[in-house]
């Protein structure tokens, strides 16, 4: 019999779930707190709810076999209490209270020989303003909350010790500022029997203020020898976790030539939007396959591939309008995927554009014609 799934979350990340769980006629329930969540007219059963509350998250978990995620902020000592009580659920909770919050993750990685930057933990402003005194060369630095960050959100960078007052006034990690080369990600999936696959490695480029990423190539161009040390951190980053399900293993690569973790998240990731087209095995249908146990799927690609964010225009607020839309499907080997919110804001992820071609010097000139030709406006 097929199990009913529940996943915590019910925007875009979800919504890309559900289309790769009709293809295997999978029952799907969503919890979100939003009314019209990209889901609710498509899963099988939609609770609006706060993913955060103890009881609204063990009562949603009570119908479902197997309960998943498409988002980390949500109430881990309910999925506790499901998994202690014979519930599947994957990420396991044990691997989102570490990745919740950055502080641990950073130790993690830490205790487990996996390369990162160089990092302090602080409790508060106050902490960060003493390295004026003590350690006035790790600046620049980012400074982190440890929870609740997120696509840019709770990041500020402290250039100089001049800037101590931007720090946050809360728990915290300051991380030595990486002088990189490229960022990098990884998406690996792992299931129950431990077996392990990783996509070809990805090149991000970062919107420079806000701190998510604006597009990326796949594959990396980056020499053999680095793109297989990235595959293996992010392996070995995996298996340390333990994890069943998808790991998003986001890097850097240093100028000279070294590789460090930045951070990872326990789900589908923008890093791996693209291969719903350029991969055989999707990101999505691969966290179906790791989280029921079944054997993980082909993702070699097809062609190169880059993912472009179509972000709400600056300015915009209200009813989303995609101007130029129909310019864009006149492109061969362009993919527009929308996201169904139904409002625009400025810089507000509300779809991605995938693109393909037979190289990728041919995919970055599209890529640029892609870029220019459309908008999301009121």
């Amino acid at each position: 019999m097929t199990p009913t799934i529940g996943i915590l979350g019910g925007g875009q990340l979800g919504l890309m779930l559900l289309q790769a769980a009709i293809d295997w006629n999978l029952r799907v329930h969503i919890l979100d707190p939003d009314a019209e969540a990209p889901c609710r007219h498509l899963c099988t059963q939609f609770t609006e709810g706060s993913l955060t509350d103890y009881d609204t998250v063990y009562q949603f978990g009570q119908a479902v076999d197997v309960l998943t995620i498409e988002i980390e902020r949500v109430n881990v000592e309910a999925l506790e209490t499901l998994e202690r009580e014979g519930k599947r659920v994957f990420p396991q909770p044990s691997v989102i209270r570490l990745i919740q919050d950055k502080r641990l993750q950073k130790q993690f990685y830490l205790d487990h020989n996996l390369p990162t930057a160089d990092f302090i933990l602080t409790e508060n402003r106050a902490d960060v303003a003493l390295l004026e005194i003590h350690q006035p060369d790790f600046f620049p630095a980012f400074h982190k909350l440890g929870r609740d960050g997120y696509d840019g959100r709770g990041v500020q960078r402290i250039a100089s010790v001049a800037d101590v007052g931007k720090a946050f006034d809360a728990p915290g990690v300051l991380e030595k500022a990486v002088d990189f080369e490229k960022e990098l990600a990884v998406i690996v999936a792992r299931n129950e029997r431990g077996d392990v696959q990783t996509f070809p490695t990805v090149e991000m480029v970062f919107h420079p203020e806000l701190n998510l990423v604006e597009y990326l190539f796949a594959p990396a161009e980056v020499p053999e020898e680095i793109n297989q040390q990235a595959q293996d951190i992010a392996r070995r980053t995996a298996d340390a976790f333990g994890i069943v399900g998808l790991l998003a293993v986001e890097l850097f690569l240093t100028k000279s030539g070294e590789i460090l973790i930045n951070e990872v998240a326990p789900r589908p990731h923008n890093s791996g939007h693209h291969t719903m087209r350029a991969n055989v095995t999707s990101q999505f249908e691969q966290h179906w396959r790791a989280i029921l146990n079944y054997p993980l799927g082909d993702t070699t690609a097809y062609q190169p591939a880059a993912m472009v964010n179509l972000l709400g225009e600056d300015g915009h607020t209200g009813p989303a309008v995609y101007e130029g839309l129909e310019t864009l499907l006149a492109i061969p080997g362009v993919f527009p995927f929308l996201y169904g919110k139904a409002i625009t804001k400025p810089f507000r992820k509300m779809g991605h554009i995938t693109v393909m071609d037979n190289s990728l010097a041919a995919l970055r000139e599209k890529v640029t014609e892609v870029r220019a030709g459309i908008r999301v406006i009121t």
